[in-house]
C-alpha cells in the first residue's frame, strides 16, 4: 500500500516528531543529546530549515520548523540517517533506530503555532522529568538568544518580552495558552515603543542617526520586544543590519 502522501503547511510551520522503533532509547548519555543537536544545526544550515523549538526527549524528539517542504525532508532524512548510523555504529545494534516515518504537523495559523511551541516545551514538565526551565536538552534557555539554525523573530513578536515568555510558558493552565493575547504586540504598540523609547516624532527618523548612535536604538528597541521584521518594517532600516545588532 502506498503511503499517504505529506500534508503540506501553508505558512511553512510544522511539528515535527521523531519516535524511537518498538519506544527505543535514543540518547543513552549527554554526548548522544549534543551529538544530535550538532546534527540538527548542520543539516539545518545546509538546507535553509529554520528551528523555532525542540526538546529532546529519551525516546523521541519534537521540533518546530519553519521552512520550504522540500528542505524540510531533506533535512530530516539527513538528520535521521546519520544520527541512526552513529548511534548504531557507538552502541554495537543494527537495523531501524528511529518509527517509521517521522510525524510531521502543518500550522496554519500564529494561535496554533504558540500552542505548539509551548507544547514542545513543556514536555519534561508534563512528564514529571523536571520544570520546563530547568530541562537541557530543549530550546527553553534560548529564547532571547540569536542562533544561526534558530528562528523566533515571530514567535517573539507574538509573546513578549522574557517576562511574559515566561509566564506563558509556564502557565498550568492550558485555556491560558489558546487564549493568548498575541495581538497586544502589533505595529501600533511598536510605533509608540519607537517614538516613546527613541523620543523621535516619526520612526523613520533613525536613519538620519550615525551608524553607532543606530545601532544604540536598534538595541534598545530589540531588547523592548520588538521584532526584526517590525523594526525593518517601520524604520526603513534593513534585515541585514538589525540582525547583526546584539540583544
Amino acid at each position: 500500500m502506498p503511503r499517504t502522501a505529506r500534508k503540506i503547511s501553508s505558512t511553512g510551520y510544522m511539528h515535527i516528531i521523531a519516535r524511537g522503533i518498538g519506544r527505543q532509547i535514543l540518547f543513552e548519555s549527554s554526548s548522544d543529546y549534543r551529538k544530535y543537536l550538532l546534527l540538527l544545526q548542520k543539516y539545518c544550515n545546509e538546507t535553509n530549515v529554520k528551528i523555532c523549538a525542540f526538546c529532546l526527549m529519551e525516546n523521541h524528539v519534537h521540533l518546530l520548523t519553519h521552512s520550504e517542504k522540500d528542505a524540510l525532508v531533506l533535512m530530516m532524512k539527513a538528520l535521521n540517517t546519520t544520527y541512526a548510523g552513529y548511534f548504531n555504529n557507538k552502541y554495537e545494534r543494527t537495523g531501524h533506530l528511529f518509527q517509521n516515518r517521522y510525524k510531521s504537523e502543518p500550522i496554519e495559523d500564529e494561535r496554533y503555532l504558540l500552542t505548539v511551541f509551548r507544547y514542545i516545551l513543556l514536555n519534561p514538565q508534563k512528564a514529571g522529568i523536571c520544570n520546563a526551565s530547568d530541562y537541557t536538552w530543549s530550546s527553553y534557555s534560548l529564547y532571547e538568544k540569536n542562533t544561526d539554525f534558530m528562528e523566533l523573530d515571530l514567535i517573539r513578536e507574538l509573546i513578549g518580552d522574557p517576562m511574559q515568555y515566561k509566564c506563558y510558558i509556564e502557565s498550568d493552565n492550558d485555556d491560558e495558552c489558546l487564549e493568548w493575547d498575541y495581538s497586544k504586540r502589533d505595529d501600533a504598540w511598536a510605533i509608540n515603543e519607537i517614538k516613546s523609547l527613541l523620543h523621535v516624532n516619526n520612526c523613520t527618523d533613525i536613519q538620519r542617526y550615525d551608524s553607532v548612535s543606530r545601532n544604540r536604538a536598534l538595541s534598545i528597541l530589540r531588547k523592548r520586544g520588538l521584532s526584526i521584521r517590525q523594526i525593518e518594517r517601520l524604520t526603513g532600516i534593513s534585515r541585514g543590519i538589525i540582525q547583526d545588532i546584539n540583544k
